[in-house]
C-alpha cells in the first residue's frame, strides 16, 4: 500500500446524481457539469478529507455502470478537459483522486459487444452461460466480461494505466467479488510497474477479504461486515454484535487497512438506516476511532436521508443532486453533523496511527460498549452508551479529550 494512504479520508461522491444529470439515459444532452464537483472542493477541504473519491465518469448507457466507453468522459458530465480541471483543481488543494472502474462488465452499447451481435462471430471477451452472454446478477444491460482472455486484460491494464497518466491516484474496483482474484493479480502487477503509488481498493461485499489482498493483489477491499455491525447494533441496542465484528476487523488489520464507511453510493443513508438519530453520533464515532481508510459518502456529512429500493431507479433517493449555488444553499439542520465530522476527522488526522490500530474490548453489555484503540505506544479509549441515563467513566492519564 502506498504511504500516503495512512493519512487518506475519502469523500465519495457519485457524479451523476451529485451534479443532476440523468441516470436513466433518457436524456443524454451533453453538458459540462465537472466544474461544478471543483466549486465544492473548498467544502471538502474544509470537511477534513485528504481525496476525492469519484463514482463512474465514462460513458455509459445509464446509471454509469454500464460503460460503453473507458475512453471517454460521458458527455453527460462533461470531456477530458474538464476532467483534468477537476484534478488539477483538486491535487492543488492537496486531494488525491480515485476513479471507478468498472470491469467485470460492460453495457449492451459497448462497441465491441455490439459488433459481436453483428457479425456473429465469439472473440471470447464476452462470458458465455450456455448458449447465452452471461450478464452480471441477471441484470440483461450488463454484459460480462469474460476474465480468461489475455485480451481483457491488456485492454484493463491500458485504460488503469491511460486514467492514472491523466492525473488519477487510484481506482475503486466495482464488484471485484465477482473477477477471478487471479486476474486483478496479473492486471494490478502490470499497471504497479509503471505506477508504484497508485492505490487500488475492491468492491468484496461477500467472500474473503484476506484471499483478496494475498491473491488478488489489492491493497484493500471495502469492509461490509463493519458497515453491516455498526448500524445493526446499533439499532438493535445489541453492542456484542459490533464487538464481534471489531474482533474480525482486528484480524484484517494485521495484513491490510481496509476501506471503512457507514454509508456509499449503493446503500440506505446512515441517518436513515438508524431507527434513533441519536446514534448518528455513534456511528461516526465507530468508523472514525477503529483501523481502515474511512469514506465519507457525500451527503452523509449533512445528514442528509434516503432509501435505496430494489427497483428500478431505487437507487435514485441515496444518489441524489447537491444545490447548484454552493454550500450556502444547503439546509441549516444538517450542519450540526458536519461539525461534528469536522471534529472526529480532525482527530483522525492529528493521529494517523489510527489506520492500523486494533481495538480491545474495556466493558462490554448491550447498551455499553468501552473499547480501546491502540498501536505501538498510541492509544485512545472511546466509550458509547445506548442508555437514557448519563454515563460516567474515568479514563486516567488522557491527553485529550473529545466529548
Amino acid at each position: 500500500m502506498p504511504d500516503w494512504v495512512q493519512h487518506a479520508i475519502w469523500w465519495q461522491v457519485y457524479p451523476l446524481g451529485f451534479l443532476g444529470a440523468d441516470p436513466s439515459g433518457l436524456d443524454r444532452e451533453p453538458a459540462r457539469r465537472l466544474d461544478r464537483i471543483a466549486d465544492w472542493l473548498d467544502y471538502a477541504v474544509e470537511l477534513g478529507v485528504s481525496g476525492l473519491a469519484l463514482g463512474p465518469v465514462f460513458a455509459a448507457s445509464t446509471h454509469g455502470y454500464d460503460t460503453v466507453d473507458y475512453h471517454r468522459i460521458d458527455p453527460r458530465l462533461g470531456d477530458e478537459a474538464d476532467f483534468r480541471a477537476l484534478v488539477d483543481a483538486a491535487h492543488d488543494r492537496g486531494l488525491r483522486v480515485l476513479l471507478d472502474g468498472v470491469f467485470n462488465h460492460v453495457g449492451r452499447d459497448f462497441p465491441q459487444f455490439q459488433e459481436t451481435l453483428r457479425s456473429g462471430t465469439d472473440d471470447g471477451w464476452f462470458r458465455r452461460d450456455g448458449a447465452e452472454f452471461a450478464t452480471f446478477e441477471g441484470h440483461p444491460g450488463l454484459i460480462a466480461l469474460d476474465h480468461r482472455n489475455p485480451a481483457v486484460a491488456d485492454f484493463v491494464v491500458e485504460v488503469m494505466c491511460h486514467w492514472l497518466g491523466v492525473g488519477a491516484d487510484g481506482w475503486r474496483l466495482d464488484v471485484a467479488y465477482a473477477v477471478p482474484v487471479e486476474f486483478w493479480a496479473a492486471v494490478l502487477g502490470r499497471v504497479r510497474e509503471k505506477y508504484p503509488r497508485a492505490y487500488f481498493f475492491g468492491e468484496v461485499i461477500h467472500g474473503d477479504y484476506k484471499v483478496f489482498i494475498a491473491e488478488g493483489g489489492l491493497d484493500s477491499v471495502t469492509q461490509y461486515e463493519m458497515w453491516k455491525a455498526t448500524w445493526s447494533s446499533l439499532n438493535d441496542r445489541n453492542f456484542f454484535e459490533l464487538a464481534w465484528a471489531m474482533d474480525r476487523h482486528n484480524g484484517y488489520l494485521e495484513s491490510f487497512a481496509p476501506l471503512t464507511f457507514v454509508g456509499n453510493h449503493d446503500v440506505t443513508r446512515i441517518a436513515s438506516a438508524l431507527t434513533d438519530e441519536r446514534h448518528l453520533p455513534h456511528a461516526l464515532v465507530v468508523l472514525l476511532t477503529t483501523g481502515g481508510t474511512p469514506s465519507i459518502y457525500y451527503g452523509d456529512e449533512q445528514a442528509f436521508r434516503g432509501v435505496k429500493e430494489d427497483r428500478a431507479g431505487g437507487d435514485d433517493a441515496v444518489r441524489p443532486t447537491f444545490p447548484a449555488d454552493g454550500p450556502g444553499a444547503l439546509a441549516p439542520d444538517g450542519w450540526p453533523v458536519y461539525r461534528l465530522h469536522q471534529r472526529l476527522i480532525g482527530l483522525r488526522r492529528r493521529h494517523s496511527w489510527l489506520h492500523r490500530a486494533r481495538t480491545t474490548k474495556l466493558e462490554l453489555s448491550n447498551t455499553r460498549l468501552v473499547y480501546e484503540t491502540a498501536a505501538g505506544d498510541n492509544r485512545l479509549i472511546v466509550a458509547l452508551s445506548l442508555e437514557d441515563d448519563a454515563a460516567n467513566l474515568a479514563v486516567p492519564g488522557a491527553t485529550e479529550v473529545l466529548d
